[in-house]
């Protein structure tokens, strides 16, 4: 099973380029942030014809989180458990039926957190707390899950092409970069960090300054596995290439395989 991440930045805006990837990637799971649209306004028809089933947790303009699948989706949920007050769209997890049993599958997507003398970083910091209480909850069940999405994390310096240049970023913050090893530290895998230690993976080159062009990324969209996901890892990856196409989100896809 191939799993993706993809924060497209408008799923409206960057529908070709979505159907184009879907087309030549062939994902089985697609875990797509910042889709930027209320749920009942969500192209699934178009998803639909291309074979894939779709969850979808929207918000009119910004924010908005989706799932979609080859395989049908089960138990859907929607909202990060913790804070039944925060009406913001950035959590959505299904379960999918697998030869070896179910997997299951989320897109996050965390709070930006910017500027830091606001009250978003506080929210950043509470939210990424909550998400590391569900984690907790899910460990507990011993089945394999990705927890795949846009953190607004930069892990480590290895993460930023010039990591001078986001040290007053809510992205770059050390209680960010705690927040989420305390994450990893409860027993979750960096999929992409595993199967490529070195320098130069980014997932995120800004539109100003010609950033991707003097490849000066940053690596913020992470899938996370639990152990039983982890013993299963066959690949991960980046698909940095759409990130050169026509219009392109700011993002791009990164992948995990796994052997289920």
């Amino acid at each position: 099973m191939k799993v993706t991440t993809w924060n497209i930045n408008g799923v409206k805006a960057r529908l070709d380029s979505a159907l184009a990837y879907l087309r030549q990637a062939s994902p089985d799971v697609v875990c797509l942030q910042e889709i930027k649209c209320q749920t009942e306004a969500f192209p699934s028809e178009v998803f639909d014809e291309l074979g894939y089933h779709c969850a979808v947790h929207g918000q009119k303009g910004f924010n908005g989180v989706a799932i979609l699948s080859k395989q049908p989706l089960e138990e859907a949920k929607t909202g990060l458990p913790g804070n039944d007050a925060d009406d913001q769209s950035r959590f959505i997890e299904a379960v999918i039926s697998v030869p070896s049993g179910v997997v299951k599958v989320a897109s996050i997507y965390a709070p930006n957190g910017n500027p830091i003398t606001t009250e978003k970083f506080p929210y950043k910091l509470a939210w990424l707390g909550r998400l590391r209480e569900h984690f907790r909850r899910l460990l507990a069940e011993e089945i394999p899950f990705v927890m795949a999405g846009d953190y607004n994390v930069i892990p480590e310096p290895v993460d930023a092409k010039r990591p001078a240049a986001w040290t007053s970023d809510a992205l770059f913050q050390p209680e960010t970069r705690a927040a989420y090893r305390c994450i990893l530290n409860d027993g979750l895998t960096d999929a992409v960090r595993l199967c490529h230690p070195g320098p130069g993976v980014y997932t995120f080159w800004d539109y100003q300054a010609g950033a991707f062009q003097k490849d000066d990324g940053i690596r913020i969209d992470h899938l996370l596995l639990s152990p039983q996901a982890t013993d299963r890892l066959v690949a991960a990856g980046v698909d940095r290439f759409t990130r050169a196409w026509e219009k392109p989100s700011d993002h791009v896809p990164a992948w995990v395989e796994l052997d289920l």
